[in-house]
């Protein structure tokens, strides 16, 4: 898998795409637990159906207020939600009662969809090629192809794995930058900022985005 780097100031729209587009897939997280048998067809197969859906949202034409509930949905079809934020939330997950998982598994989507799908209007006329598939212990790394406006193609890879009978992302590797690693830290960080609270947190999800 690529190595993690720190990127350069040749790869700023890189970046906004990390914070857009790349943020519905790869919050599209899911740690890689529970895995069974995934064929390369499978794992290419989701990202083709993802990629063309993303597609489909940002060339509609509609709002941003219209967009947004379509990435939540989508979200939810791609996701095990519930593992992604409970990933994302840390150690602070195993204090928590199965109340506040829940409010904040519900925040914490639409949060997602809010503070992404904001930034997806800037990526219309984009062009996402999916280029093939490699094993990668027992599940795969599909590996894309980005090509922006007025910008020099680059690569992207999608880490795929079964979960539950149903593949699933659970990473996403933009240049070297880790979308899972990404998205602890941001959550981490709202978590120190509340005192480690929790029900705070859920509140400030709520109001983010």
């Amino acid at each position: 898998m690529t190595p993690i780097s720190t990127p350069t100031r040749n790869n700023i729209s890189r970046r906004a795409l990390l914070a857009g587009l790349g943020g519905l897939a790869a919050v599209l997280l899911l740690p890689a637990s529970q895995a069974r048998a995934l064929t390369a067809s499978q794992a290419t197969g989701l990202v083709d159906k993802v990629v063309a859906e993303i597609n489909a949202v940002i060339n509609s034409g509609q709002s941003e207020a219209q967009m947004i509930p379509r990435f939540e949905a989508m979200l939810q079809r791609y996701a095990d939600v519930p593992t992604i934020a409970r990933s994302c939330l840390g150690p602070a997950a195993r204090g928590a009662s199965a109340a506040q998982l829940s409010a904040y598994t519900q925040a914490f989507s639409g949060y997602v969809a809010r503070k992404y799908g904001k930034r997806f209007r800037e990526f219309i006329g984009s062009e996402i090629t999916v280029t093939g598939a490699r094993p990668h212990k027992d599940r795969f790394i599909v590996d894309t192809v980005f090509t922006l406006r007025g910008q020099s193609p680059f690569d992207v890879e999608f880490l795929v794995t079964d979960n539950g009978g149903a593949p699933l992302f659970y990473e996403m590797v933009i240049e070297g930058i880790s979308m899972l690693s990404t998205e602890r830290t941001e959550i981490g960080a709202m978590l120190d900022a509340q005192r480690g609270d929790i029900d705070a947190l859920t509140s400030a999800l709520r109001r983010a985005g």
